[in-house]
């Protein structure tokens, strides 16, 4: 497994996500996505396999705004000025993703892996 880990380093569930993987034995790349947000490209990956809203904090101040706007690639435009309206954490594994803590997710990535 190639994991990503994209949190916060305050989020109660980035910390639980990346105790989950250590407890497994895991290796994975934690990013802080408040100090180095994500690519376009990385962004856009995980849309294809979350959609767009499960992206979106609603508890983030500002996260109202993005209600408003009209068009998708306005809303990721405005994830991508401003990662602290991203979800968290954000776990990749490939072209695979996760937004939030969804350890069963994990086991199947697991599962397949062995």
């Amino acid at each position: 497994m190639n994991i990503q880990i994209f949190g916060k380093n305050k989020c109660f569930d980035t910390k639980k996500a990346e105790r989950w993987f250590k407890e497994r034995r895991v290796k994975f790349q934690s990013v802080d996505l408040l100090r180095y947000g994500m690519s376009r490209r990385e962004l856009e990956s995980v849309k294809a396999c979350v959609g767009l809203e499960a992206l979106i904090n609603d508890r983030a101040p500002g996260s109202e705004m993005l209600r408003y706007l009209a068009y998708d690639s306005d809303r990721l435009e405005k994830l991508l000025e401003d990662p602290s309206l991203i979800r968290t954490p954000v776990v990749r594994n490939g072209k695979k993703a996760t937004v939030g803590y969804c350890p069963d997710v994990w086991k199947q990535w697991e599962a397949e892996d062995k």
